[in-house]
């Protein structure tokens, strides 16, 4: 994540860490948004929550372009970034700020009961993924609450689509409305019912 698209998320977790509720992110990775969500939690009292199953989306997978043979467990050969996401925290003075928890985004989601202020759609970008994502966490979201939606490009010379996808159908539901554009960064306010 570039560095404004990461101070345009902080901006919006700290506007949503208001409403006294957890900051949800769905898609970890090894910490970096996560640090700037823990940090507006922190500041708002509230508690920041990461799901995530730490074996890589699509895209990290061998073979692909961003994979990082680094954050490969050797034992069991698949990706494990977990404890590069615990350092991360760690090295920023966070690991008391968050919550972590490990596992596949819709079974979180499907036990998940609570209200969130915010939701922050980062995980997997296959059509399949992103929409569990949005259809999962999206009806947590309280009024006012903030959805925000990385990797969305609108042209498909420029990236995935799916994020691009769920952006859009966020938009057309009537439930929400885009608060700002920073790249490819969208950041929607829930205002009405449904998803």
């Amino acid at each position: 994540m570039p560095v404004h698209e990461g101070l345009a998320l902080h901006a919006a977790a700290t506007e949503a860490g208001a409403l006294g509720l957890p900051l949800l992110e769905v898609g970890t990775y090894c910490g970096r948004s996560a640090v700037l969500l823990a940090d507006a939690a922190r500041t708002a009292g509230v508690s920041a929550l990461t799901v995530d199953h730490h074996r890589g989306s699509e895209e990290q997978q061998p073979g692909w372009e961003y994979h990082d043979p680094s954050v490969v467990d050797p034992e069991v050969g698949l990706m494990d970034t977990l404890p590069t996401f615990r350092r991360t925290l760690h090295r920023a003075g966070l690991e008391d700020h968050i919550v972590a928890i490990v596992g596949r985004s819709p079974q979180v989601a499907a036990a998940w009961g609570g209200p969130l202020g915010l939701v922050f759609v980062d995980g997997g970008h296959t059509d399949e993924h992103a929409n569990a994502d949005y259809e999962g966490w999206a009806p947590h979201l309280v009024d006012d609450g903030l959805l925000v939606i990385h990797d969305v490009f609108p042209d498909p010379a420029d990236g995935g689509q799916a994020p691009y996808r769920i952006y859009r159908r966020a938009l057309e539901s009537g439930a929400f409305t885009e608060v700002s554009a920073t790249d490819s960064l969208r950041v929607l306010r829930r205002t009405g019912a449904g998803i």
